[in-house]
């Protein structure tokens, strides 16, 4: 292969080295990069720059569904500082399409756009200014076509088909081609167990469109290299996975395309997909110069998937002692105009779908819907939300028929260790679901009327509506809401899920020092803090290097499914294992003739020395290694899981579940339709917390994300036009600082045997269960029933 001669641009990763007197599992050492992104000197990947580059823009379809009669160029390639325009006709491969498992999405449209928004054509240019205006000439003249925008449209006789001729291995057992994917699950027998109902009760739900909203816009920078090849910085969830898609569209060999991790400003799953990375990449190969792209806020509203938005139907039957008979459900999920992760969310939609309950007769149908709507995918939380809320609601109006508290009806019916799931899996880690609800609801209630302020009046922050000043307190009525949910951990149904690790051992400076390689994303959830932890704690060392996420190591996966702790957490484990043993091999060749522990004690790295169990010290470690160095990489896999059934959904499919319970309490301007969140208790068990301070920030986190989707986040599309609405922060409104509630939060930590150090993955757990906790206490304020996230003032109001 030619030699590869690079600049580092500016913002490059550069190794991370953290020197701790302890700072090993179970302490909470502060994060590598937390007083960089505190003091606003982190670089984030937008931050990247290179001398000579040019800047990209992507030209996006202005309608949803047509067909593109023609492009003209000629205007936009005429104007100074533009260097290359592509479209589809330039694509320089045979294979011009990608995607995470189905490869239908086209890098740039082929004579038909699909959904709003979709790229049609490339723009470099000497400033980004003009890169945006040669983009605004380009004209494109579009045909329009039906559009497809619900389970309705899309399943109609003679209806249009997003994609003709799938050949895809799920097209064989879905009923209709614009369905993506069908899960079914069959257990126990419903129509027996219906007649064992005292009570039954049914349910419609909606669940809107969420955006992941995270605050760093999509962006990277593309170096063409001298051997042909490109090098490519970029903020994304998994380097491997985009490595995957990006070289077969550029007709480059993986070994060619070199990625590296910059700075990563938030995902919840967003940048799970690829965005602008295969788009950078073709316009450095055409120009033969770096090319930096950073999406603005507009454009990363269509850059990247959304949660899918969901119609659900619940029926659940009860005895009159509480008992819990059967549940049948029917999840319709909308996966847009692409694939994605639908098929994945199905899965996870359908399996989870009879939350943390004890239920033996059910009958479950999840699918996900091809649509011109936009497309959707990853995020946190990932199938299991959608049902947490619909589930939860079933819930509370089961307890209520049967003049129950909601609280003790769940621990009635809750799981737990050794409990069949609907797939037939047995739960074989703790699941202490009663446990986490006992707590919740055990906590004092914090007190009413807070605003009301001794001799200064209302305090409007904490009023409904806050500081827009609209009430002083008159018609504002309080609700307390009680939820619980179930989300599993890691890739599920057969999938390879595996995390590699490379672990360096030397002597610097007369100190042992460990360098840590992998190519996980940290995408703010604390690996960087947790692998640096796991090192110290292995090798008994204090300093321990980071070496910045890239390809020139094996694949860690996605971080996303609350797995990187667990997965490339654990790989790390598993290597310094290997290089422990290895170190202490090397100790007994040259030591053991000196002490007989060599040989028959259980030796320890502690403080940078072998140690006895006993404490004796045998040697440091320093001296074994002297010029030496021990240098592993090695793979980490979880327990095997197997694909559902597609018939009866039976199998093992996930790896690890995780429980998490909230209490809401909220007060409720029932005139005017606001609703402030005082509190949002939580208890979650994490099997082993890790770093307690980063635990406790992801679950408090989580909770407001959650909080979100309750009351105000949803991406409006037009039914009309399936276009975007609202594509702006001005109005996809997000929970800000003067919106978060207290959040006392419990944590459990129950091992799970099967997992490195006992942990469960806890990341997503906690925004399931948030949302139907505050619609929960808002339904208890007003005594509305509220079907439909988020809840709107003119729900509340009866405008609507």
């Amino acid at each position: 292969m030619a030699q590869n001669t690079r600049t580092v641009p500016a913002g490059t990763p550069t190794n991370v080295t953290q020197k701790h007197a302890k700072g090993g599992i179970g302490e909470s050492t502060l994060r590598p990069d937390g007083t960089l992104k505190v003091t606003g000197e982190f670089a984030y990947s937008s931050d990247m720059w290179h001398e000579d580059m040019l800047w990209g823009q992507t030209l996006r379809s202005t309608v949803a569904h047509a067909e593109i009669v023609s492009i003209d160029i000629s205007e936009a390639l005429a104007m100074p500082g533009v260097y290359s325009i592509l479209t589809y006709d330039d694509l320089p491969a045979e294979m011009k399409n990608y995607g995470l498992e189905i490869q239908d999405t086209p890098v740039l449209a082929n004579g038909r756009v699909r959904h709003h928004g979709e790229p049609v054509a490339l723009v470099a240019a000497d400033h980004p200014e003009t890169a945006r205006r040669a983009a605004a000439k380009i004209k494109i003249d579009y045909r329009e076509l039906p559009l497809v925008t619900d389970e309705a449209s899309a399943l109609a006789e003679g209806a249009p088909l997003i994609h003709e001729g799938r050949d895809d291995h799920h097209i064989g057992h879905v009923p209709h081609p614009n369905i993506v994917h069908r899960q079914p699950i069959i257990r126990g027998d419903v129509a027996e167990a219906r007649k064992r109902a005292d009570v039954i009760v049914e349910g419609e739900y909606v669940f809107g469109m969420q955006d992941q909203a995270f605050l760093g816009p999509e962006s990277g920078l593309a170096v063409p290299s001298e051997d042909g090849g490109v090098d490519l910085y970029v903020a994304t969830q998994w380097l491997h996975s985009d490595l995957k898609q990006i070289a077969p569209v550029l007709g480059l060999p993986e070994e060619k395309v070199r990625m590296t991790l910059s700075g990563v400003g938030g995902a919840f799953g967003g940048r799970e997909d690829i965005s602008m990375q295969i788009h950078a990449c073709l316009l450095a190969l055409a120009t033969n110069k770096p090319v930096k792209i950073v999406y603005n806020r507009f454009e990363s509203f269509f850059g990247h998937v959304h949660r899918h938005p969901a119609k659900l139907h619940y029926e659940h039957g009860a005895t009159k002692d509480g008992k819990l008979t059967h549940m049948k459900c029917r999840i319709v999920l909308d996966g847009g105009a692409y694939a994605s992760a639908s098929p994945a969310v199905v899965g996870n939609a359908s399996s989870l779908s009879v939350g943390p309950y004890v239920i033996e007769d059910v009958d479950i149908e999840a699918i996900a819907l091809y649509t011109n709507n936009p497309p959707c995918g990853a995020m946190r939380g990932f199938g299991a939300v959608q049902a947490c809320f619909a589930y939860e609601a079933q819930m509370d109006k089961l307890a209520a028929k049967l003049g129950m508290d909601p609280v003790e009806f769940r621990q009635l019916n809750a799981m737990e260790m050794g409990t069949i799931m609907p797939t037939g899996q047995v739960v074989d880690s703790p699941a202490p679901v009663a446990e986490l609800l006992r707590r919740v609801k055990a906590r004092p209630l914090p007190p009413e009327r807070q605003w009301e302020t001794a001799g200064e009046g209302a305090d409007v922050r904490a009023l409904p509506g806050g500081l827009s000043n609209t009430t002083h307190g008159e018609g504002v009525v309080r609700g307390v809401g009680y939820a619980v949910g179930i989300k599993n951990v890691g890739f599920s149904e057969g999938f390879d899920d595996h995390s590699t690790a490379r672990v360096r051992l030397e002597v610097i400076n007369g100190e042992p020092v460990a360098m840590v390689h992998t190519a996980m994303a940290e995408v703010g959830q604390g690996g960087v803090t947790v692998h640096a932890q796991i090192a110290r704690t292995e090798l008994g060392v204090t300093q321990v290097t980071l070496h910045p996420a890239d390809t020139q190591v094996g694949s860690a996966g996605s971080t996303s499914a609350s797995r990187q702790t667990y997965m490339t957490g654990g790989a790390v484990k598993n290597t310094c294992e290997h290089v422990r043993e290895a170190l202490l091999e090397m100790g007994r060749r040259k030591n053991g003739s000196y002490h007989p522990a060599w040989a028959h004690a259980e030796l320890l790295l502690e403080g940078g020395k072998v140690v006895t169990d006993g404490g004796e010290v045998l040697a440091d470690i320093a001296d074994i290694l002297e010029g030496e160095a021990i240098d592993l990489e090695l793979e980490f896999r979880h327990r095997p899981t197997v694909p559902f059934d597609l018939v009866t959904g039976q199998g093992d499919g996930h790896v690890q579940y995780t429980f998490a319970a909230h209490r809401a309490v909220v007060e409720v301007d029932t005139e005017l339709g606001l609703v402030k969140v005082v509190e949002l208790a939580t208890a979650q068990d994490v099997g082993k917390a890790l770093n307690m301070l980063s635990v406790v920030g992801q679950i408090q986190g989580g909770t407001i994300q959650g909080l979100g989707v309750a009351i105000m986040e949803e991406i409006i599309v037009d039914p009309k036009t399936a276009k975007v609405r609202n594509p702006s922060f001005t109005d996809y409104l997000i929970p800000t600082i003067l919106d978060t509630p207290t959040i006392p939060v419990d944590v459990l930590e129950l091992a799970d045997p099967n997992a490195p150090y006992g942990l469960r993955g806890m990341g997503e757990a906690p925004t399931l269960s948030s949302t139907p906790a505050v619609l929960a206490a808002i339904r208890q304020a007003t005594g509305l029933e509220l079907n439909k996230t988020p809840i709107r003032p003119e729900a509340l109001t009866g405008t609507l």
